[in-house]
């Protein structure tokens, strides 16, 4: 049998970064995320939305780092040892998302990907959202990052 007439897997699967607000879990496809880090010096700035917690030097490139609590409608919450920061690059800004925590990385099927159901579409961060993971051990809410932020907030951001 050749190559070309074996059948082909044809499943879409993603790797999402899980990470976790409060109970709640998420994941992004890991093909948005640069690099996962500790939150170390953030320099405030004055007159932004208050969900930036400031900017960052990252290796020599500016970073605006958001509290993804806040931009969620979450209540804040102190940073401790298993707090981390996101960073993604998305449309010409380096961003980084400070979220509790980062658990793993996991495969997901594009047949355990389901829309998101009614109830959740009623929550004001609906529109962050893409759709709900089923994994082995429970449900995984995926961010949409392209619904994030507002053309005039990346703008902001890109500096």
């Amino acid at each position: 049998m050749s190559y070309h007439s074996q059948i082909v897997n044809v499943d879409n699967t993603i790797q999402v970064i899980v990470f976790s607000l409060g109970e709640e879990r998420y994941g992004v496809e890991i093909s948005q995320v640069k690099e996962i880090i500790l939150p170390t010096q953030i320099t405030r700035i004055p007159n932004v939305p208050g969900f930036v917690e400031g900017v960052l030097n990252l290796r020599g490139q500016m970073a605006t780092i958001i509290n993804l609590r806040k931009r969620l409608g979450k209540e804040s919450k102190k940073n401790d040892e298993n707090t981390r920061i996101i960073v993604i690059e998305y449309n010409n800004a380096t961003i980084g998302m400070m979220v509790d925590s980062v658990s793993e990385v996991k495969y997901l099927s594009s047949q355990n990907i389901e829309e998101i159901p009614k109830f959740l579409a009623l929550r004001d961060d609906s529109k962050f959202l893409k759709g709900v993971g089923k994994l082995e051990d429970g449900l995984l809410t995926l961010m949409d990052l392209k619904e994030l932020f507002s053309e005039e907030e990346l703008k902001e951001m890109r500096g």
